[in-house]
């Protein structure tokens, strides 16, 4: 018989009540509870889903094997520590913490700890971004725009840190090499913070990326685009699909549906290859809580490493400082 891993879940917000939902839906989870400050909310949830309201955090860590922390940014870090140092495995939301300071400061408690921990960068695991894999990725190029509709709620977290940090980590799972340069600007127009605004991060491989987010648009999109020799991908985050353009070599005579590249004098033509992969219908936030139950069970690593939070953390942290320097 398969043994579930005891897990609680600390807040149940917008986002909180999601995971509370898929949760209770994953086979190798067996939710014994959560914990939420607010109390109408906590008596709404433990009616709504008919589990547990514990009425302290550290009871509920402490009865746990893992816990999943979707509390606001402020309290990760506090909630963090108080589960590393109980040894539980851990999966916290992004942003990891409020500050690099503090994601510096959990790598201590995480290696005293010897626990899972990790990231819940859901776009790594959004179906569209998963078919991209079949294919040999080395961008030179990566332009993404991450667009929302206003929506007050999100005002109080600078845009970077709310939309942008989505496109970072995915820019460093998919290159290999170091920031050599940040150059970023945004515009206030309804909160005190940058509601849009736009980086260009340089490689130290000549690699390039232009990410635009914007928590102001008439429309949502969550686009990224690739170009790298010979090819192009468009991977669309909010559709979930995906677009691939392929250059290939012409084997004797081009067809006559075949679209043909003039490459120009001394250059031999190439043809267009067209290619829209199957994507496959899966909830990226089930599935990202899935593999860390996986992680645990396996004693493996996790997909989405503290390490890998820092990193996106730190890079947002120094895209924030350029457009506060240059905020309009």
């Amino acid at each position: 018989m398969l043994k579930k891993i005891k897990i609680g879940l600390l807040g149940t917000g917008h986002l909180g009540k999601i995971h509370l939902k898929l949760l209770l839906e994953i086979p190798t989870f067996e939710v014994i509870g959560f914990f939420d400050a607010d109390q109408e909310r906590k008596k709404l949830i433990a009616d709504e889903f008919g589990i547990k309201a514990w009425d302290n955090a550290d009871d509920l860590i402490y009865a746990s094997e893992a816990i999943d922390i979707v509390t606001p940014t402020i309290y990760h870090y506090e909630n963090a520590v108080k589960v590393l140092r109980a040894q539980k495995h851990l999966f916290i939301e992004k942003p990891v913490t409020n500050t690099t300071d503090e994601a510096h400061a959990l790598k201590a408690y995480a290696h005293e700890a010897n626990v899972k921990i990790q990231i819940g960068h859901v776009e790594r695991f959004n179906p569209a971004f998963i078919a991209a894999q079949q294919y040999e990725l080395n961008p030179m190029f990566i332009e993404t725009h991450r667009l929302a509709e206003f929506n007050p709620r999100g005002t109080d977290v600078p845009v970077v840190l709310d939309l942008m940090i989505h496109d970072i980590d995915i820019m460093l799972k998919l290159v290999k090499a170091n920031v050599k340069k940040i150059s970023a600007s945004g515009v206030a127009v309804v909160s005190n913070t940058a509601d849009i605004a736009n980086a260009r991060i340089e490689f130290d491989n000549g690699c390039v990326a232009n990410l635009t987010s914007s928590r102001i648009s008439m429309k949502n999109m969550r686009k990224t685009r690739l170009f790298q020799r010979d090819s192009y991908m468009s991977i669309d985050f909010l559709t979930k699909q995906l677009e691939v353009l392929k250059l290939s070599e012409i084997d004797g005579e081009p067809g006559p549906l075949d679209m043909v590249l003039d490459l120009g004098k001394d250059k031999k033509p190439k043809k267009i290859i067209f290619n829209n992969p199957e994507v496959l219908p899966i909830n990226a936030i089930k599935e990202e809580l899935t593999q860390f139950a996986q992680s645990i069970i396996n004693n493996t690593e996790t997909a989405v490493t503290l390490e890998d939070g820092t990193k996106a953390l730190e890079i947002a942290y120094q895209i924030l400082e350029k457009v506060e320097r240059n905020l309009i």
